[in-house]
């Protein structure tokens, strides 16, 4: 199994993410993550094509707060292996365990947006007692049912593209217009097409039929959440053409959220932490000291 580790140079450039690097073995590969502040933990995970940047804007106004954010391996400053073909949906899962079980991480606020959410959530299906809070945010639990045309469309593209480019996907799915330093953060992970194994992977592990892996896991999790007491707190943005129309799905599935009016996040894409990064994490802020 061939790896790649981004040089740590092209990173050097990127003046608005000054936080130390730490690294984890898992199985050999190195996974990137900031540990930030001190206080409550806070386990934020990314989804694709992202790395843990894209938290950077809630970071200052979670101050009073750990601040967890991994790179999946593939991603951001993590180790990348270059065949796409052997990234799995249990091998990101047991990195998340790896993760937790080595910081030994517990009472956490966890949140979680696109595939973040994916594995956020099954981990929080499995382990429901190492978490405090849920803060969910444009994601989703597919379990095979079929998909909408469009995430047949971006299927097809991961599968077919040379190679996927970074900084225009998040450019798509964020409504605002993204700098050219902004749009350099997302392409610095991946110098060429041999660092995008994971990039590529992610949509064609998204379960179409119920027997596809990680279809056990995504179900333990919506199981748990149909019947989570704890704090929960779902915010999905009215310009998100990918997953937009799921916002109801998880107020009507987690009984703590039911009678709570549904955030709807104005202005945003796909990528809301990058349109409305402030704005999120100030409501973070009070769901959490609430």
């Amino acid at each position: 199994m061939e790896v790649v580790r981004t040089d740590r140079s092209r990173f050097q450039k990127i003046k608005d993410f000054p936080y130390e690097e730490s690294f984890m073995d898992f199985e050999g590969l190195q996974m990137h993550y900031i540990d930030v502040g001190a206080g409550e933990t806070i386990l934020a995970l990314h989804g694709e094509p992202s790395w843990s940047y894209l938290y950077r804007k809630f970071i200052p106004i979670l101050s009073n707060y750990r601040f967890v954010a991994p790179d999946f391996i593939g991603f951001g400053k993590s180790d990348k292996i270059v065949d796409w073909r052997n990234y799995s949906f249990d091998l990101h899962f047991r990195s998340l365990e790896n993760f937790i079980n080595n910081l030994e991480l517990s009472e956490i606020t966890l949140i979680v947006q696109d595939w973040g959410g994916i594995l956020g959530l099954s981990l929080l299906g499995e382990y429901p007692e190492r978490f405090k809070r849920v803060v969910i945010l444009n994601t989703a639990l597919p379990t095979g049912e079929p998909l909408p045309g469009i995430m047949k469309i971006w299927k097809n593209v991961a599968r077919f593209h040379p190679s996927l480019p970074a900084g225009k996907v998040l450019q798509y799915g964020t409504y605002s217009r993204l700098d050219k330093e902004t749009t350099y953060a997302y392409d610095a992970p991946f110098p060429n097409r041999r660092y995008k194994g994971g990039a590529k992977a992610f949509p064609l592990l998204i379960p179409t039929k119920p027997e596809d892996e990680g279809v056990v896991r995504i179900l333990r999790a919506r199981d748990v959440l149909s019947k989570w007491s704890k704090p929960a707190l779902v915010m999905f943005s009215d310009k998100d053409f990918i997953l937009g129309n799921l916002h109801g799905f998880f107020h009507n599935l987690i009984p703590s959220f039911k009678e709570k009016e549904e955030i709807t996040i104005k202005n945003a894409g796909h990528f809301l932490q990058e349109d409305k990064g402030d704005e999120i994490a100030t409501i973070i802020d009070g769901f959490m000291r609430e």
